[in-house]
């Protein structure tokens, strides 16, 4: 393990046309991205979703510079062009086997770490998902080794052997912080609550409508955590004794999951946790073992749906605005759980005030979850359960818990796609 010197060494170990890997979230080693400006090669960015801003790195790379991203964030989404800056969907399940496999492989992976403990073992802290993957097929590796990253339990430990080249900074890691809770988003959150049992093992990603589903889960018992990620909602549910893990399956007793992001509060509750492990997302988002957990419950958004029970939860039409992740994972294994719950939340209207319950999706539109896959859709007017239901009962129950300004329309399109049908 070398200590970088400066920027011009970091430049000087990286090959022209080279495929670097980018730890992700809250782990984001913006240092390392930051350092690249100036570069004179080609080199290609591969991850998923990251917290670094690249307009400065893209405006003096230009088409040097190509980025990959397996799950879009607002940072990418806005140079998205098709080509140099592009979008492979992917599950999340799968994406270090991409790496893997991958015409190209992979050259450098940049990732952060907590410092080395005494026997000379650094962790990936907030951030495991795909990096193992990535560091197991990465020909070098470069580490922002930060004092102030958490040591995680599980399976994200590297050792100071395996990293060929560090630096060394002392700064906070990135925080991810929700706003106040809406009438429309606590709505929902009791809805969803209200058909989470006991004993569930649920999963839950970051945002306000986790969190408010996360707010009305305080008063049950014995749920468990097997989630791709979670933030400061579940955060609470542990400091209340709701969340137990002790009717799990996989791992009792401990919240597993690939990644977390949130607050300086969760982060320090993490540290040193043996009650908490990060895990590669190869297992945690395997819908054979996800399965294996009892009453399953997944909770995930989309951007629409359409009234035959499509999901669109990656773009606005043709484009992209984050991307197909865990969510196909975690709703195949909470449907092949025993007593398991898949279900999908989504405000009845988006921010413009279009309604979100559609007769068709939009073009281009990707279908992230098919209509075999959909099951509970809640909205803040209702729960539909779609499953074993024929198209024109589906499209009923969706109508039912639109907004109420949209049914009569909803109504109406769905009329006249049947008769189109049948004309």
């Amino acid at each position: 393990m070398k200590k970088l010197s400066d920027q011009k060494e970091l430049h000087g170990i990286i090959p022209n046309d080279a495929r670097i890997f980018v730890q992700g979230g809250a782990a984001t080693p913006t240092e390392l991205l930051d350092s690249l400006v100036g570069i004179e090669k080609q080199i290609e960015l591969i991850h998923i979703h990251t917290e670094n801003d690249y307009r400065e790195l893209a405006q003096d790379l230009g088409e040097n510079l190509r980025i990959t991203s397996l799950f879009c964030g607002s940072n990418v989404r806005r140079l998205l062009n098709y080509d140099n800056i592009d979008y492979s969907p992917c599950f999340l399940s799968e994406g270090s086997y991409i790496l893997k496999n991958s015409e190209k492989s992979v050259d450098i992976a940049f990732i952060q770490v907590s410092s080395p403990d005494r026997h000379g073992y650094c962790s990936l802290g907030v951030s495991v998902d795909i990096t193992l993957g990535a560091l197991k097929a990465a020909k070098k590796v470069v580490a922002l080794i930060n004092k102030q990253m958490p040591r995680v339990h599980g399976d994200g430990f590297i050792h100071t052997s395996q990293i060929d080249f560090y630096t060394e900074i002392d700064r906070p890691i990135q925080e991810v912080l929700c706003t106040g809770l809406s009438e429309t988003e606590l709505a929902i959150g009791k809805r969803v609550a209200e058909i989470v049992e006991d004993g569930s093992t649920i999963q839950v990603g970051i945002g306000n409508v986790p969190n408010a589903v996360c707010h009305f889960l305080k008063d049950h018992k014995d749920l468990g955590v097997h989630s791709e990620m979670w933030s400061d909602g579940i955060l609470e549910l542990l400091k209340s004794g709701a969340v137990t893990n002790s009717k799990k399956k996989v791992y009792p007793g401990k919240t597993v999951s690939g990644f977390v992001m949130g607050s300086k509060e969760l982060y320090d509750f993490i540290d040193d946790n043996p009650s908490i492990i990060q895990l590669s997302a190869s297992f945690v988002n395997d819908p054979a073992i996800i399965k294996k957990n009892p009453k399953v419950v997944a909770i995930n958004s989309a951007v629409e749906i359409d009234l035959t029970g499509q999901i669109c939860a990656d773009s606005v039409g043709s484009r992209i605005i984050s991307g197909v992740g865990g969510q196909m994972d975690f709703m195949r294994g909470a449907f092949l759980s025993e007593g398991g719950k898949p279900i999908t939340v989504i405000t009845s209207k988006s921010v413009k005030g279009f309604s979100k319950i559609v007769p068709k999706l939009r073009q281009g539109a990707g279908v992230v979850t098919t209509r075999a896959h959909a099951h509970y859709i809640v909205t803040e007017y209702g729960v539909a359960d779609l499953f074993g239901k024929t198209l024109n009962q589906r499209a009923k129950e969706l109508i039912k818990i639109s907004h109420p300004d949209d049914r009569e329309e909803l109504d109406r399109a769905w009329f006249d796609i049947k008769k189109s049908i049948i004309s």
